[in-house]
């Protein structure tokens, strides 16, 4: 399997966006599924994080997080919340795209490009199906991305369903009779 890289961000985004857009004229304010934040809370989750990745690969950030923040105008409908999110994402993209060979940035430990797309893409995988439960949309994050994040996020997992997998290690689903996880954090760091 390859690397994971900006155009699998690019990919995930273009997913989440249109899963969610027919969705634009829905209650955006209801619980986005299991979370206690409501799904239009949960999107600028993931646009915040797309951008915070991108930053932390563009300024090269080796001892923490770069410290800033975004903020989505609070009247900002879905539609514009999407865009927010797209745009996000193309700067993750572009960032991984362009990023050197090797640790490029901090992330609980040095992580390379690959780390950073791969946390870009299960963080717009996950909250995708975490927005479309909220509002009673039946979907599933795509099998290929995921085989793709499980690959380089949770590679010491028992094998299984990629789809699965990432829905079970992130509190989402029960994994083969397990006790479902509560917690957890990307470990997208180089060993």
């Amino acid at each position: 399997m390859t690397s994971v890289g900006g155009q699998h961000v690019e990919e995930a985004v273009a997913e989440m966006v249109a899963v969610l857009t027919a969705q634009v004229e829905a209650d955006w304010r209801v619980p986005a599924g299991s979370l206690e934040w409501s799904c239009w809370t949960t999107a600028a989750h993931v646009a915040h994080d797309l951008l915070a990745y991108a930053g932390q690969v563009a300024g090269r950030a080796t001892s923490g997080y770069l410290p800033c923040d975004l903020v989505i105008a609070p009247e900002a409908g879905p539609r514009e919340l999407l865009e927010v999110v797209s745009a996000c994402g193309r700067l993750l993209s572009n960032a991984v795209a362009t990023a050197e060979t090797g640790p490029v940035a901090w992330h609980w430990g040095m992580s390379d490009a690959a780390g950073f797309a791969a946390m870009g893409v299960a963080e717009a995988l996950v909250h995708t199906y975490d927005i479309t439960q909220g509002l009673g949309v039946a979907w599933l994050p795509p099998e290929p991305l995921c085989q793709f994040v499980v690959a380089r996020l949770l590679p010491r997992l028992p094998p299984g369903r990629a789809t699965e997998v990432l829905l079970g290690e992130t509190g989402r689903a029960d994994l083969g009779g397990q006790p479902r996880v509560r917690e957890w954090v990307w470990r997208a760091a180089l060993s």
